[in-house]
């Protein structure tokens, strides 16, 4: 590692620190004053509201750390070059990679911390912070949790629900499973359907089969065209689930829950392009570094912007890649795209942007 190397890398740990730690700030506080009121509905224990806060820091930190990167990389190369330090690098012969390669390292282990935020602990983090508040906060019944890929629910007293699939609006339940105990908490009774479709009357299941266990061992089965489903539920709650329900998942457990959907004939788009956009994500970081090093540079490397723009313009390019991704995803979860390519298109559109931009740079 050189000298030079050390220097600039140095002035961007200490730029990017300030941005992410200015930008996270803001973040909680404005988040703090909107829910604040909310919670204090609940009596909600101050104890409570801040585990809340501590365990969604995770997924606001992911969301802000690519914006930070381009943030440093625009306003360090901005001091530099205010300084003339840039002109006295070309002066005695650094090229343009030396200049570039400590932003894009950095910008690389920025990556490589978000991959391992998004894969493990982010959704560890954001299940145990919508435990905090639908519980301890709003003092709801936990009815449901994560078991690998199933969605679990107790319907009953002694009643257990296994749903393999949720449709878009929540209105139909696919791979039905109940699960009856006795009073002594043996299995009486099991019910398997095709799927559960809400109507005007309520819940009722299709295509099923019921089988009655008996103590001697016996199992009577029963098929069945549709039954009533007593469940109090409604298929906005449903919806809620499924809107949450890929960011409450490991990365292995949304490649899995997506084969798994995929095997059994559903729809597997969304969470295809879901696990897709996981990977890709955390890359934008050296996205986002290699199209700051090119607006830096891009008026022949000696003249640049002042902090004022260099802040304008990140938040600018920020803008513009989210809403290029967040378009992406809805395309791909829709079935438009493929869902590769839906996860990875915005950072494949902004890395052709930032090339282009370095390749007109007057060196």
């Amino acid at each position: 590692m050189t000298i030079l190397f050390r220097y600039m890398l140095g002035g961007l740990l200490k730029i990017f620190v300030l941005c992410l730690t200015g930008l996270m700030t803001v973040y909680l506080v404005v988040d703090f004053f909107e829910k604040f009121r909310r919670f204090i509905k609940y009596d909600a224990a101050g104890s409570d509201i801040a585990l809340y806060f501590l365990f969604v820091t995770p997924h606001i930190l992911f969301q802000l750390a690519p914006v930070a990167v381009l943030m440093a990389t625009l306003l360090s190369l901005g001091l530099l070059v205010r300084q003339n330090e840039i002109t006295a690098m070309r002066s005695c012969g650094v090229s343009l990679f030396r200049m570039t390669l400590p932003f894009l390292c950095f910008s690389g282990l920025v990556a490589v911390g978000l991959f391992v935020l998004s894969a493990v602990v982010m959704p560890l983090s954001t299940l145990r912070a919508e435990y905090i508040k639908e519980v301890q906060i709003k003092k709801k019944n936990q009815t449901r949790t994560f078991k690998a890929d199933r969605t679990w629910i107790q319907t009953g007293g002694r009643t257990l629900m296994n749903i393999d699939a949720i449709d878009p609006g929540g209105a139909t339940l696919r791979g039905v499973r109940l699960y009856r105990l006795g009073p002594d908490f043996r299995l009486v009774q099991v019910t398997e359907a095709k799927d559960a479709h809400y109507t005007p009357q309520g819940w009722v299941l299709r295509g099923g089969t019921d089988r009655r266990l008996f103590p001697d061992g016996r199992v009577l089965a029963e098929p069945f065209g549709t039954k009533p489903l007593v469940l109090t539920q409604i298929p906005e709650d449903f919806e809620t689930w499924i809107s949450v329900e890929s960011q409450e998942l490991t990365l292995a457990d949304l490649k899995s829950y997506a084969d798994r959907l995929r095997r059994n004939g559903y729809n597997f788009s969304r969470f295809l392009t879901d696990y897709y956009g996981r990977w890709a994500f955390p890359f934008v970081s050296v996205v986002m570094a290699l199209v700051g090093v090119a607006l830096s540079l891009r008026r022949t490397g000696v003249r640049g912007g002042g902090i004022t723009m260099g802040m304008g313009q990140a938040l600018a390019i920020s803008f513009l890649y989210w809403t290029t991704h967040s378009v992406a995803i809805q395309l791909g979860r829709g079935g438009v795209l493929m869902p590769i390519l839906a996860g990875w298109f915005a950072n494949l559109l902004f890395v052709s942007f930032g090339l282009y931009l370095l390749l007109r740079v007057r060196y």
